[in-house]
């Protein structure tokens, strides 16, 4: 009789969670992105538009801090068309250069591992490696 009363038993809690795993509910949630649309096409510049924006940048030459990490800093590839990390100072281009280049004027540049790049603040993607 007790092993009949211990059967029944088993038998009711194996179908109750039965029944409650089948009850629950998942909800999900679309995830939400973020379009950015450019208008403007490739940064183009003179050779001696280059050249100025290069020399004026390289003379204003700044020191990048390395940001503060835990661990492992994570590897950076810079390259035109990349967005570049969160952390990184934009720094604004000088208004000698501006004045001589507009086309420049609405991007700020950075300068990383010798190397200055001019970033577009609106998307925080490259949009031109500054050569001599």
């Amino acid at each position: 009789m007790r092993t009949i009363t211990h059967v029944a038993l088993s038998a009711a809690l194996v179908l109750a969670a039965g029944a409650a795993a089948q009850a629950q509910t998942v909800i999900t949630r679309p995830v939400q992105t973020e379009t950015v649309v450019t208008t403007q096409g490739p940064l183009v510049l003179s050779p001696t538009e280059r050249q100025l924006v290069y020399r004026n940048v390289v003379r204003e030459r700044v020191v990048q801090q390395a940001p503060a990490t835990v661990g492992a800093a994570p590897v950076v590839e810079y390259r035109v068309g990349t967005r570049i990390p969160a952390g990184v100072t934009l720094y604004d281009v000088p208004q000698t250069v501006v004045t001589e280049v507009p086309a420049v004027s609405r991007y700020r540049y950075m300068y990383v591992n010798n190397r200055a790049w001019l970033v577009d603040p609106a998307t925080s993607e490259i949009v031109y490696e500054v050569m001599e």
